[in-house]
């Protein structure tokens, strides 16, 4: 009996190490695929990978249209990138979705801080049903008066409910805390002041301000053949003329970090619990330790065995989850520690999230916890860029954000790269431990004087309209 469990527990260990073995060899082998890229007349740039495996095609489109070309109008970035699918010169939105649901193509349409973006997916047999859609949809929408009132009372009625949950906005006063007055701090889904002032004329002038084949691209994924694929895409897209001119960076101006501790105390009478974030400026996207920095937050709290979470969830009991995160925008970019606990435990959680955050800085992590972070990034790298839609997602971000398939093409080679040494430095340059900022909602009258020992403090109501 002995020796069969052995044998069973040996032949398990031996599968283990081969589906290891071969992830790693799929990781040294993950290479970006051939693609073409070139400019139209008009200037839009135009992607195409050939993907024969299966008969798909996913196509993804970016645009400058975010929401940090709002103005005082927040909300409208969002409105108007759903509003492309409201209807067309040659198609009702009606027959959009019927069109589409029939052969069982997708189709989606965005707004984030930053840009606005169009996905979808089709078999590739019916590349000349669908793609005249999508053209229409990116460059002859009309904006369609009665869907976008119904539209519109949807995101009314879903901001209102979105903060009965802290979790759904604590982002957005987190944003607006760190950036200020700058369009990083605009609001992408709006406030009901703002979205309630909206008309179809709005959405019309966004549009033409902001749409144009200038300063976008879209990416081609799938089964096809790029020569007829090119021929097809330029007959398409060339007559979208260029409403604006290669359009100011709104985005450029400097953010400057925080001189102090700084709390923003945002009061939900009937909490039982406070929902926080504690961190500060980040990174851009375009940061030449963009990998590094994922290893060393994968230590600290981009994973489930991360440090925050083993010591504020395994150790404690103070949460059910913590973690940290960079999110890195074009030109700037925030860190933060994110958790929740209940009122009773907040300082206590706090605490226990400075005190790592603090010893990450004075201990740094030696050579056994660094290579399960380098494998675990590793493991988790080539999983994100399988799938066509992944893919051209990917070429995307590349033309969004100015990087080229040398970040993916090399990045295990910047992984294995990063020593203790270098991750001590990485740790010292782009990890806060001074001039904190804490976002904290909760039920003020019992976490206000905890609040007070980490900074001056700002208080707001929930239930005022924005962030």
């Amino acid at each position: 009996m002995k020796t069969a469990i052995k044998s069973i527990y040996t032949a398990l260990a031996m599968m283990l190490i081969s589906s290891a073995a071969i992830s790693q060899a799929k990781t040294a082998a993950f290479k970006v695929p051939a693609y073409e890229k070139f400019t139209l007349s008009n200037g839009l740039t135009v992607y195409l990978m050939e993907q024969h495996e299966v008969p798909v095609i996913s196509v993804s489109a970016i645009i400058p249209a975010g929401a940090i070309y709002d103005g005082s109008k927040s909300g409208l970035a969002s409105l108007t990138a759903s509003g492309l699918q409201y209807g067309t010169k040659s198609y009702s939105k009606t027959k959009i979705e019927e069109e589409l649901d029939f052969i069982g193509a997708s189709l989606n349409t965005y707004a984030s801080k930053e840009s606005a973006g169009l996905s979808s997916k089709f078999a590739s047999k019916d590349a000349g049903k669908v793609l005249p859609i999508l053209k229409e949809v990116l460059a002859d929408p009309i904006f369609d008066k009665d869907e976008f009132e119904k539209e519109r009372k949807r995101v009314l009625t879903n901001l209102e409910q979105a903060k009965q949950s802290p979790r759904n906005v604590i982002n957005s006063y987190w944003d607006k805390f760190i950036f200020g007055n700058h369009v990083y701090g605009n609001s992408l889904t709006g406030s009901p002041e703002t979205v309630g002032k909206f008309s179809i004329d709005d959405l019309k002038s966004f549009y033409t301000a902001n749409y144009s084949p200038k300063g976008s691209a879209i990416a081609l994924v799938g089964d096809f053949n790029s020569k007829e694929m090119k021929a097809r895409l330029e007959t398409l897209f060339r007559p979208w003329k260029a409403s604006v001119g290669l359009k100011k960076n709104e985005a450029a101006a400097a953010v400057l970090p925080a001189a102090t501790n700084r709390v923003l105390l945002v009061n939900k009478e009937d909490a039982r619990e406070t929902t926080l974030l504690i961190g500060g400026l980040g990174i851009r996207r375009d940061n030449p330790d963009f990998v590094a920095i994922e290893v060393v937050n994968t230590v600290f709290g981009g994973r489930f065995t991360s440090w925050l979470n083993d010591e504020l969830r395994v150790n404690s009991g103070l949460t059910y989850g913590a973690n940290s995160r960079f999110t890195p925008l074009k030109n700037s970019g925030t860190f933060a520690i994110s958790t929740f606990t209940a009122n009773k435990t907040t300082e206590a959680t706090i605490d226990k999230s400075l005190q790592v955050l603090d010893s990450l800085h004075k201990k740094g992590f030696d050579d056994k916890t660094l290579a399960s972070a380098k494998n675990y990034v590793k493991g988790q790298f080539p999983p994100r860029y399988e799938t066509a839609g992944q893919l051209a997602g990917l070429l995307t971000q590349m033309f969004w954000y100015g990087f080229d398939e040398s970040f993916i093409n090399n990045f295990q080679s910047n992984v294995d790269g990063l020593t203790a040494a270098k991750s001590k430095e990485i740790i010292n340059k782009y990890f806060p431990k001074d001039n904190l900022q804490f976002v904290l909602v909760g039920k003020s009258e019992e976490i206000r004087k905890i609040a007070q020992k980490y900074g001056a403090v700002t208080e707001k109501e929930i239930k005022e309209d924005g962030f």
